[in-house]
């Protein structure tokens, strides 16, 4: 769901007691389109891999609320959530950060459209270096996680890949 997250002080408080294992973690994909059938992706700041907007959802928030804030914080808009376009989870959206830390998403993908603001890429810069518009067709060529091309197949985003 996400390849690089500015860290809540919740997750900081658990990893203080967990380590590096594996954490649960609820999370939330925005899959948002605009008039023209274009996907808004954004670039992973550290990896410079493509991924959807979202994040982790913090204690108490209610998913939908943070599809808008991540939707929000990555890339300066504000959506409308127009529907479910998937629940993921499994050994496919397992992942280790480069500081060794494991999660294991387990989430709602939202579909969305614009609804304001202004596009940019959010953040502080830590996490997000660039957000764009592709067509669905030219984001089989992007680097992406994995999990970021399952998660797209997955909701009709991506066409599957053909059999080897």
């Amino acid at each position: 769901m996400l390849a690089a997250v500015a860290t809540s002080p919740y997750i900081h408080e658990l990893r203080a007691l967990i380590g590096h294992r594996r954490l649960l973690l609820p999370s939330v994909a925005v899959l948002i389109r605009n008039d023209a059938g274009q996907i808004l992706m954004v670039a992973n700041a550290q990896t410079g891999v493509w991924q959807t907007v979202g994040g982790a959802v913090d204690p108490l928030e209610h998913p939908a609320d943070a599809a808008r804030r991540e939707a929000r914080e990555e890339t300066g808009l504000e959506v409308e959530l127009t529907g479910i376009a998937g629940l993921v989870g499994g050994p496919a959206f397992c992942h280790t950060y480069p500081n060794g830390d494991e999660v294991a998403f387990a989430g709602v993908a939202f579909d969305a459209r614009p609804a304001g603001g202004m596009l940019r890429a959010g953040g502080d810069g830590d996490e997000v270096a660039e957000a764009r518009w592709w067509e669905p067709t030219a984001l089989a060529g992007a680097p992406m996680e994995d999990f970021t091309r399952i998660l797209l197949t997955d909701t009709g985003v991506l066409a599957p890949a053909p059999p080897v």
